[in-house]
């Protein structure tokens, strides 16, 4: 006898109704977690916060305390990765730099962010002369290259701390986020959700943070990820050629700095690759949960 099946009892149709359940943060939470390469960035980035938070735990050692009888030791018990050319111990500089590298990082990303979303919001959302004046400026500061100009602001200060490093690199880095945020509140504007908070009489500001915003969230987390990347990078670049946070701040550029003396190519590795390998990791597990987000955020996901 055949069993008659019912709608409910019918597997892909559960699934639709579970999925339709779901509000689209949860779905893409969902989707997110099935991306092993991912969530192998996520634990790789908890990793190397909590290592380097627990630095007064890992080491005894002041990164920025000179011992000249210590200069360029070789990997011992006492200092795991050797000594760099002031004395000072490779190992402690590791792990308080990666404090400075990601403090750099994730600060120059939020005020980026900051800066990227509110004017890109003004533009997309007023248009006219709004976003004619800020699209013209965007694209002067788009005509001159990221590193010169930042080269060039560095080269005008006399001391450059973490808190300047941090806005100078922000206040040249955000016209890429504007212009993704521009489009995004052009399409938007025209949406029928947005046409009908207008004529209910809300009011702009709710209309772009309570409907807007919400909706060009993915764009916005997908970059703002992958800019942490780009400022570990632009941090480490500029500290190598010694025009980022100067010594004895230890950064992972700063002990990439060391790396410019060929001997100390040749001979000294234990100086230079500890800090080049932990800034290739943190990269490509940002890179990773970048990659993860955009997949997670992707409206044709949620068709699929």
């Amino acid at each position: 006898m055949e069993t008659l099946k019912t709608p409910n009892s019918n597997p892909e149709y559960s699934e639709h109704e579970e999925t339709k359940s779901k509000s689209p943060y949860q779905l893409a939470l969902r989707r997110f977690m099935k991306n092993k390469l991912a969530v192998l960035g996520v634990l790789t980035m908890v990793i190397i916060l909590a290592m380097s938070f627990s630095a007064p735990l890992l080491t005894d050692h002041n990164p920025t305390e000179t011992n000249m009888l210590m200069v360029e030791q070789p990997p011992s018990d006492e200092h795991i990765l050797g000594t760099d050319g002031s004395g000072r111990d490779n190992w402690s500089r590791l792990l308080y730099g990666s404090r400075v590298s990601l403090i750099v990082g994730f600060s120059a990303m939020f005020f980026t962010v900051l800066i990227g979303v509110i004017l890109g919001s003004l533009s997309g959302y007023y248009g006219g002369l709004v976003d004619a004046f800020i699209m013209r400026f965007t694209d002067l500061i788009l005509a001159l290259p990221f590193l010169v100009l930042a080269l060039t602001i560095m080269s005008l200060v006399e001391n450059i701390t973490v808190t300047l490093f941090v806005a100078i690199i922000a206040l040249v880095s955000w016209p890429t986020l504007t212009r993704i945020v521009r489009g995004s509140f052009l399409s938007l504007r025209e949406q029928e959700f947005v046409l009908g908070a207008k004529a209910i009489g809300s009011s702009d500001r709710r209309i772009v943070f309570r409907h807007m915003i919400p909706n060009a969230i993915g764009p916005i987390v997908v970059n703002a990820t992958l800019m942490v990347a780009i400022m570990i990078i632009a941090e480490a670049g500029l500290s190598f050629i010694g025009m980022g946070i100067p010594q004895p701040q230890p950064t992972w550029g700063n002990m990439l700095n060391e790396a410019l003396s060929v001997r100390i190519l040749r001979q000294h590795w234990y100086t230079w690759i500890p800090p080049g390998l932990c800034i290739l990791i943190t990269v490509l597990a940002i890179n990773f949960i970048g990659d993860g987000l955009r997949d997670a955020f992707d409206p044709k996901s949620n068709q699929r």
